[in-house]
């Protein structure tokens, strides 16, 4: 890649916090190593997963990884 030049993320992930029971599936299952664990804790007192903010392709791996339905929403640019 060119120096100077970022690549571009293809896409971001929204992770419902409420819904999340924080199992780390969506972080694990993320090829590019773009969802972690929050030190937060959610209404129900886990850490949910969250979006570092880069990096992010779109793929939806981590969508189909989790086990909560509609915990996680994957956006493509």
């Amino acid at each position: 890649m060119p120096e100077g030049k970022e690549k571009k993320d293809r896409g971001w992930t929204e992770v419902h916090q409420e819904e999340c029971k924080g199992c780390g599936l969506c972080v694990e299952s993320c090829p590019v190593c773009g969802m972690r664990l929050s030190d937060r804790l959610n209404g129900q007192g886990y850490h949910f997963g969250e979006y570092q903010g880069h990096g992010c392709t779109g793929c939806g791996v981590c969508f189909y990884a989790c086990p909560e339905p509609g915990a996680i929403t994957v956006y493509k640019n």
